[in-house]
């Protein structure tokens, strides 16, 4: 199966066009007039603007609704260090994703020489580059750099740059997966910060998922985290005082992930394929919840989870319930943050894009946009995933990808949330923002 897409994959990339993306012009350049206009002598006119008030480059540039999708191609999900350039076609998928859901112009950017005498990425270099982008984006996103020095990277570049920047392989996950969580939680009876997690893999998904959890409601306490040697508690030798790995150390005898599964309400994968089974699902508490999100291959099969007794069972994959999807996230975060010109994408933001994906799972979904999933997903149509006046269930915590009222709400929450926490340089009317984005995403 696996040989099949990718070859299928192959020739829908070099066929028609070589890649995903191209430019589209805007404006008119068709006479001689046009030409003066776009070109010489009046483009003189903005650079002259800008010149005056740095701030008119948003008028009279495309750096509004521009974003650089910027990787050194050293931790391509699935796949690893794979290099810049055999990342570029994730970085024009992700561009292609921008624009279509979103209507967002991004830019991949793959970067050579940022990486130090073994090959991974060397933060110093990669924080030098980056920065020197500002005056053409209007944000900055992060993909596929590997740990530990994407945060440092992220971490650098929020303190020196005075546009939103944002490492979509930590938060995206991390907010789709806590709306996800909090639909569970719903609908198992539990509260989050009475759960008790396990995550497998310290990798920077990871990490920035419990973090995250944490900043939710769930209690630090009620975490272990493992990779690949184990537990990482106080038994081990192996992890730096500082590092990030070590805000997760525990105290106790659980040294596998077999052992740390006893009695645990939530399962969050972010590791490798098949590493929890069956038998030890059955160790957890009664009913839990798993998110296996490895990729290609979740670390259990969903049918063999829910054989088990899991109640709610998602996975980063579109074949089966639950698809912990971070295009629910990024086009609508970087919409209301481009909108609102904002400086940061902060956790007010970030939170406030996981409410408003939770939300929508309870929401009863208008016809016209049953017509559309109806479309993009006649199975789950057929079986009424979708139907009533309010769809969530176990199968359903998390709405779909091509439901078309998911960029919208996100970008209404999230710009709300940028102007409430003053990381916001426009003022929105939100009273018909929602309709607005619709329109525009719409219009493409």
């Amino acid at each position: 199966m696996a040989g099949k897409i990718f070859a299928e994959s192959c020739e829908y990339h070099a066929k028609g066009g070589k890649g995903k993306i191209a430019l589209r012009v805007i404006k008119p350049c068709a006479n001689q007039r046009d030409l003066s206009l776009a070109y010489s002598p009046g483009v003189a006119g903005p650079c002259l603007e800008i010149k005056k008030n740095k701030d008119a480059v948003w008028e009279y540039t495309a750096r509004s609704n521009m974003v650089a999708v910027v990787s050194d191609g050293t931790a391509v999900l699935g796949l690893g260090n794979i290099g810049p350039e055999a990342g570029l076609p994730v970085m024009e998928g992700k561009a292609v994703l921008f624009k279509t859901f979103a209507g967002i112009d991004a830019f991949p950017l793959c970067l050579s020489n940022v990486f130090d005498e073994k090959g991974r990425t060397d933060a110093d270099k990669l924080i030098e580059t980056v920065r020197r982008l500002e005056p053409t984006f209007g944000g900055i996103n992060l993909e596929d750099i590997g740990a530990p020095a994407c945060f440092r990277v992220e971490r650098e570049l929020k303190k020196l740059m005075g546009i939103p920047v944002f490492h979509d392989d930590q938060h995206g996950t991390a907010i789709i997966s806590l709306a996800a969580i909090i639909n569970a939680c719903k609908v198992t009876g539990r509260n989050i910060s009475e759960c008790k997690f396990v995550v497998s893999g310290a990798g920077a998904a990871g990490i920035s998922c419990a973090e995250y959890y944490i900043l939710a409601g769930a209690r630090r306490e009620n975490f272990i985290m493992c990779d690949s040697k184990g537990v990482i508690s106080k038994r081990r030798t192996d992890i730096p005082p500082n590092s990030e790995k070590a805000r997760f150390v525990v105290d106790g005898d659980a040294a596998t992930l077999h052992d740390a599964v006893e009695g645990a309400d939530i399962f969050v994968g972010l590791s490798v394929a098949g590493c929890l089974t069956k038998e030890m699902v059955g160790r957890m508490a009664s009913r839990p919840i798993i998110f296996a999100m490895a990729n290609p291959t979740p670390e259990i099969n969903p049918m063999l989870a829910l054989e088990a007794g899991a109640a709610v069972v998602g996975t980063g994959r579109s074949d089966y319930p639950n698809q912990i999807n971070n295009v629910l996230g990024f086009p609508g975060i970087f919409r209301g943050a481009l909108d609102t010109r904002s400086t940061d994408i902060n956790n007010e933001m970030k939170l406030a894009a996981s409410k408003a994906i939770a939300e929508l799972a309870s929401k009863k979904i208008p016809d016209a946009v049953l017509a559309v999933l109806a479309k993009a997903y006649p199975e789950d149509f057929r079986r009424g995933v979708f139907a009533g006046d309010n769809p969530l269930k176990a199968e359903f915590v998390i709405p779909r990808p091509f439901d078309p009222r998911v960029v919208p709400k996100v970008a209404s929450y999230v710009a709300e949330a940028a102007m409430r926490s003053s990381v916001a340089r426009v003022k929105l009317d939100l009273s018909d923002y929602e309709r607005e984005v619709a329109e525009r995403v719409a219009e493409g």
